[in-house]
């Protein structure tokens, strides 16, 4: 255990999990400076729970000035590592660190890190409650769940720990989880439009590199589960001295798959059936193969088949994930804003059989809407709302395809994009909010999207 007992430490970025270091650094017996761009007037109710810490401010426009004054600096996913001042003090001999990298240098517990393009927080929220079942002591952190720095004194070493890891969190750990989860690595984190946000990638193959961590560090004893019908993903195996487990949608062989639209567990010499998309609550094919990630994981850290089956059938989904708002005259109103990318679109539109009303459209992330539109075009997708800065390049890309259903534009505010979807649709039909883009253009940040889509679905009256 590190001793942190009256180290100067300046913390950068007082976001959750920033405001979540400090508690821990103070506990320790640090001294705290907390750095952030923005003002006292501006953090609100988070500058007084820090003051009451006992710490010091440096907010701002020159919030990072004079980081030579501080024995370790605690930097913010949120921030780009090459920014001037963080390497000067680099330069300098200063030692930076992160959150992400404390937690890993102090957990006593066993740590399942889950990282890939999207279906992070599913998997890791069902890694976790399979554990739970089993009557383990789990921790879930990461993206999902809560910060936990602040609680690693609480964690024994027979606990169990699931974090959802970006790449930024990644990015600069010298240690690897126990078990480290592979999902489907497309395309992220190439662009930033978030105002409190400095950090992004270069390039994809940068994005794939900094997600790397999650299994470089890890020894011989310990275990990766990939996914096999990913190449990105499977690159990963190449980097570790782990024991390798594969699910796969397309091999049968492999540990865990799926087929026929169920999940298969290959346990010993026997192979389990663990649920299909008639016995699972959550929606679509792409949340089967998450089920059989989660699964193999989850038997590898020693939870029963039935337990595994048990929390497969019962779990309901995350919240703004392929998530069931209501029915209206026949109509299902289906908020799926977590898709910021347009393969998790392509994903969610084939998790229907039903005639869509699609509302797609956003801020830039630098995706490639082509194959999107291919398959908007073959889908059942009736009617497309093309919303925000990305509407030429999506509406570019559906007439390359062929797209002959309607398309509709213009719409500003949530309000008017369900009134317009509701006209649209009638009895069987399906609306979707599925994206595709980020929502930094018309909204503060995927949730508000999501929130605003549930409270005007909410109004919607049986006339319409």
């Amino acid at each position: 255990m590190r001793n942190f007992k009256e180290k100067h430490i300046a913390v950068l970025g007082l976001s959750t999990e920033g405001r979540d270091t400090v508690q821990f650094l103070v506990k320790r017996g640090a001294v705290i400076t907390c750095c952030d761009r923005r003002t006292k007037n501006l953090l609100g109710d988070a500058y007084e729970e820090l003051s009451a810490l006992g710490v010091s401010f440096q907010l701002g426009e020159n919030y990072l000035h004079n980081l030579n004054a501080f024995g370790a600096v605690v930097r913010t996913p949120g921030m780009l590592p090459q920014t001037p001042e963080l390497l000067a003090y680099t330069h300098a001999g200063g030692e930076i660190t992160s959150s992400t990298k404390l937690f890993f240098a102090e957990c006593r517990g066993r740590i399942i890190g889950v990282t890939g393009t999207k279906g992070k927080g599913t998997t890791s929220t069902l890694i976790a409650r399979m554990l739970e079942m089993e009557g383990r002591t789990v921790y879930l952190g990461g993206n999902v769940g809560r910060p936990l720095l602040s609680k690693v004194d609480s964690i024994q070493s027979d606990d169990w720990v699931v974090l959802e890891l970006s790449s930024f969190q990644l990015e600069d750990l010298t240690q690897s989880p126990h078990i480290s989860v592979v999902l489907r690595t497309t395309q992220e984190h190439l662009a930033n439009f978030d105002t409190l946000a400095t950090n992004f990638h270069s390039t994809r193959e940068a994005y794939v590199e900094a997600k790397k961590s999650i299994v470089r560090y890890q020894s011989e004893s310990d275990i990766v589960v990939v996914n096999g019908d990913d190449p990105t993903a499977r690159l990963f195996v190449q980097e570790t001295k782990a024991n390798a487990f594969y699910f796969s949608k397309s091999d049968t062989h492999a540990d865990a798959y799926v087929a026929d639209h169920a999940v298969y567990l290959r346990d010993t010499e026997s192979v389990q059936r663990l649920c299909d998309s008639g016995t699972v609550k959550i929606l679509g094919d792409h949340n089967l193969e998450n089920i059989a990630a989660a699964s193999l994981a989850a038997r590898m850290a020693g939870v029963s088949v039935k337990s595994i089956m048990d929390v497969a059938i019962q779990f309901p989904g995350l919240e703004h994930r392929l998530e069931f708002v209501r029915t209206v005259q026949g109509v299902r109103y289906i908020n799926d804003t977590f898709s910021t990318v347009p393969e998790t679109t392509i994903a969610a539109i084939s998790s229907f059989t039903e005639p869509i009303i699609l509302i797609v459209g956003g801020s830039e992330k630098r995706s490639d809407f082509g194959q999107m539109g291919h398959e908007i075009a073959k889908s059942r997708v009736k009617v497309l709302i093309v919303i925000g800065d990305m509407t030429q390049r999506i509406l570019t890309a559906v007439d390359d395809a062929g797209y002959t259903g309607k398309r509709i534009v213009g719409l500003g505010t949530m309000k008017e994009i369900v009134k317009r979807a509701a006209r649209e649709a009638t009895s069987g039909d399906i609306v979707l909010l599925s994206p595709a883009c980020a929502s930094f253009d018309m909204f503060k940040n995927y949730k508000v999207r999501g929130e605003e889509f549930k409270e005007e679905v909410g109004k919607i009256t049986a006339s319409r």
